[in-house]
Parts: C-alpha cells; structure tokens; sequence
C-alpha cells in the first residue's frame, strides 16, 4: 500500500496527493501537523530533513516532491505524466523549474499577505505583481493553444503549476490577460483530483488562525 504523508495546504504535497488520483492508484494519506509533528522521531525516520512530502512505497521512502513525481510516474506508468518528445518534454521540465524558481519566488509577498503572515507594503506587492506577470506571460506562449503543455494529455507540469495557480484567486493574481493559460487552469478545477484536493474556507481560516496564535505567542 503507497502511504503519503503530507499537509492538504502544502502545494508541495498537493501535486503528489493529485498526481496518485490523476493515475487511479490505491493509498492511504497522513496528515503532518507541522506545528511539531515533523520533529518527532517517527517522522524523522521517513525524513531526517523534516519536510512533506513523503511517499512510502513497501520498503521504499522517497521524499521531495520531484522526486516522488518521477518515481510515480515510472513505477506506475499508466497514464503516463510526462510526454514521449523531446521538445515536449522539455517544455514540460521548463515549467515546472520556473514554477519553482520563478514564480513562487515571485508569488512570495502575496502569499504571505493571504495568510497573514504581516502586510508587505503597496511597493512590494506592485513588484510582486509585476514579477509575476513575466513570469505568466512566458508561460502563456508556451502554452499556446494546446490543452496541456505536453501536448493533448496532463503532465507534471500541470500538477506542479496548476496546484499553484489554484490560489490565485485568493492571493489576488488575475489570469484575465492570459486567456490560454486562464482557459488551461480552470479546465484543471473541474478535474476531480483537483477537486478533491482543494483545500476549504475552513481549513484555510483555522491555519491562519494558527499561525496569528503562533505569531502572538513569538512577541
């Protein structure tokens, strides 16, 4: 039985709790309350580094979400998450390292401002959104007019993007002036693993209502 252990608002975990219902496999979840439970010393046996995600796998524990995405898709092949040609399997790699390097990077001050992590000033968010309309704008023409960046099936490039671009909305990015990839992303909402991933209001009020108590608590 696979076994992933993970947080629902990670977006690290996310794209490995969609990629195992994107491929139909049998597991089990574990949610970390990373309020401490990383620390402890059963989970630290999975991951000295004590970060979620991870997947075990029978005598296998991989960690990294990356990591966990390639060993996915080649120990369960079907169906395949990565594209057969070259250039588009280059394109898909591009997407999800900018999405790594650039864009959540970029997303950075208006995430925090959504989870009440201080409020960053007018400059900062104006910068940030500036940043991050580069950043669209490159994905939007690798996007095209196809349905996936890989082509005409889902990707890793869209488990790693798209459980991004799920917040948008609530961090105050608009996909307005990027019509393909605003056509691409809510084509991904109605998918039923994203739907069965997407965090609630719920769930979002009461870990920021965490985090201030936290905060409160650092004072």
């Amino acid at each position: 039985m696979l076994t992933l252990y993970h947080t629902p608002l990670s977006i690290n975990s996310r794209r490995v709790w969609v990629a195992l219902l994107e491929k139909g496999l049998d597991f089990e979840t574990v949610e970390v309350d990373l309020g401490g439970d990383q620390f402890k010393p059963e989970f630290l046996t999975l991951n000295p580094f004590h970060h979620i995600p991870v997947l075990v796998d029978g005598e296998l524990t991989v960690i990294e979400s990356f990591a966990i995405l390639d060993y996915i898709d080649a120990q369960y092949p079907q169906p395949p998450l990565l594209p057969e040609q070259a250039a588009d399997l280059a394109t898909v790699r591009m997407v999800q390292m900018v999405t790594v390097n650039e864009l959540l990077p970029a997303l950075a001050p208006l995430t925090k401002k959504m989870m009440g992590f201080g409020e960053p000033d007018a400059e900062a968010i104006a910068q940030a959104l500036d940043r991050v309309g580069g950043v669209l704008a490159f994905l939007e023409q690798k996007l095209g007019e196809r349905p996936y960046f890989g082509g005409d099936r889902l990707t890793l490039a869209e488990l790693v993007l798209g459980t991004v671009t799920a917040w948008f909305p609530g961090i105050g990015v608009d996909l307005g002036p990027y019509p393909q990839l605003q056509r691409w992303a809510q084509a991904l909402l109605e998918r039923d693993a994203w739907q069965r991933t997407q965090p609630t209001p719920e769930a979002i009020a009461a870990f920021k209502a965490r985090m201030a108590q936290r905060m409160a608590q650092r004072q």
